[in-house]
């Protein structure tokens, strides 16, 4: 009886938490930094210097996003037609990049019709839920995700296959950088400030952890980065760099939100344990599926005007 109390006792949960310092948001942070960090490079290296390599790089986020979707809603009794997804899921992200937005409408438009027609095939038996949840996987990361990879098109024919050309890094590389920037900002000083000071929650029965506090630490840190990254990087106002935080920050937490609720929905806590400290790929994905548009929006709304 007293080993029980012992093993259970104050003294063995202070012991298991020095073996497993996760903190209090739930995450391992030393694994999770190591983690972005080393995707951050990756990224950022394939974007600066090798353009279609950082196009490969978003399909295969991509790919394993949907891989662990189609896990889940198959775990919840929904099969999902894998085969055409998966198809789209590749062809999306390169058609944004050799063929601009009408290419990206374009296969998101063939992609769905596959869909469709693939299940048909199969037979009737749920194929309502299963056509659903396929052009609903699709049009969440791939469609979403494209858009970055859209900032890289040239409406002059001239996207470069190999290394930029005379080594000349465009404008779009650098706003697809400061996009990345922003949404690790978001992540970083939301998480910061959330555990810290963290008392009032956004949406408690979505995701409880997630608090007001935390949001405007998310719009405070990236604010900076908005305002340094347009004044030192992009050569515009600074101002553009407020609107762009704030934009980011409503997208990323949207988006966070949304895997929250979808999560919720299937029973699950994380979508796979892929990536340590972070949970799976579509737990780091999740905010930049929403940012990605919001940024092509509002990148060609402010530096186009």
């Amino acid at each position: 009886m007293d080993q029980a109390r012992e093993a259970s006792g104050p003294r063995a949960r202070r012991r298991k938490q020095r073996e497993n310092p996760t903190p209090k948001a739930g995450r391992n942070l030393p694994a999770a930094t190591g983690v972005g960090v080393g995707m951050l490079v990756c990224v950022l290296g394939g974007l600066l210097f090798l353009p279609l390599g950082f196009v490969l790089v978003t399909a295969t986020f991509a790919i394993f996003g949907v891989w662990e979707i189609f896990r889940a809603l198959e775990a919840a009794g929904t099969r999902l037609p894998i085969v055409p997804v998966m198809v789209g899921t590749v062809a999306m992200p390169i058609a944004a990049y050799f063929g601009g937005l009408e290419s990206l409408l374009f296969a998101m438009l063939v992609s769905s019709v596959a869909v469709l027609l693939w299940r048909t095939l199969e037979g009737a038996a749920g194929s309502a839920r299963s056509i659903f949840a396929g052009v609903f996987t699709l049009s969440w990361v791939p469609f979403l995700i494209s858009f970055a990879t859209l900032l890289l098109h040239t409406a002059d024919g001239e996207t470069p296959v190999g290394l930029w050309p005379d080594g000349v890094i465009p404008q779009g590389a650098w706003q697809i950088a400061t996009l990345l920037l922003l949404v690790v900002a978001n992540d970083t000083f939301g998480y910061l400030v959330g555990a810290s000071l963290g008392k009032h929650p956004m949406a408690p029965k979505i995701s409880p952890k997630k608090t007001w506090e935390g949001f405007a630490g998310s719009i405070a840190g990236a604010v900076v980065v908005g305002v340094l990254a347009m004044v030192f990087v992009l050569g515009e106002p600074w101002w553009f760099g407020v609107v762009l935080a704030v934009g980011m920050v409503a997208a990323a937490t949207a988006g966070d939100l949304a895997e929250s609720m979808v999560k919720r929905e299937l029973g699950i806590k994380d979508m796979s344990s892929i990536l340590p400290g972070h949970g799976g790929v579509m737990d780091r994905l999740d905010s930049i599926v929403f940012a990605s548009p919001v940024a092509f929006i509002l990148f060609s709304a402010l530096v186009g005007a």
